[in-house]
């Protein structure tokens, strides 16, 4: 079946099985592959994409379910002339190592962000706790927030 929905800002339209997955329609139908496939059972928080502004995993969500949709995917985060402020900041703490979770933390964040509210430290370790990093120990990627935060 046919899916639309608008990715990071652009209506885009692609062929879908009706079971297959958000991530995998980003990643093989549109390739927007910064959407990463960890676990594929939304308990490691790589394939996060903002949907309709709420983050969500892309992995535990059909394509068909996101028609007409806005979504928002790490490739939609830039301005397209240089980083964003978060992944700037992101870059200026190392808040990444080997970078494979480094898209879903992005998103996430950046949800946390869009939001407006000041968080204190454990409150967003506590709101990025769904996203798993096996390399940086987290303190990093919680800079990153603080520093962009209002």
């Amino acid at each position: 079946m046919r899916v639309s929905m608008t990715v990071n800002g652009r209506l885009r339209q692609a062929e879908a099985e009706p079971r297959m997955t958000l991530a995998d329609f980003l990643r093989d139908r549109l390739r927007l592959t910064g959407t990463h496939l960890g676990c594929e059972q939304g308990a490691c928080g790589a394939c996060t994409v903002l949907l309709g502004g709420q983050a969500v995993r892309a992995c535990l969500v059909l394509a068909v379910q996101a028609e007409g949709a806005e979504v928002r995917t790490v490739e939609g985060m830039s301005n397209g002339s240089g980083l964003s402020p978060l992944q700037e900041a992101f870059r200026k703490h190392a808040a990444l190592q080997c970078g494979f979770c480094t898209p879903g933390f992005l998103v996430s964040a950046q949800e946390i962000l869009d939001r407006g509210e000041r968080l204190e430290e454990d409150e967003i370790r506590r709101e990025l706790s769904g996203n798993v990093c096996r390399c940086t120990g987290y303190a990093g990627i919680v800079k990153a927030v603080q520093e962009c935060q209002g």
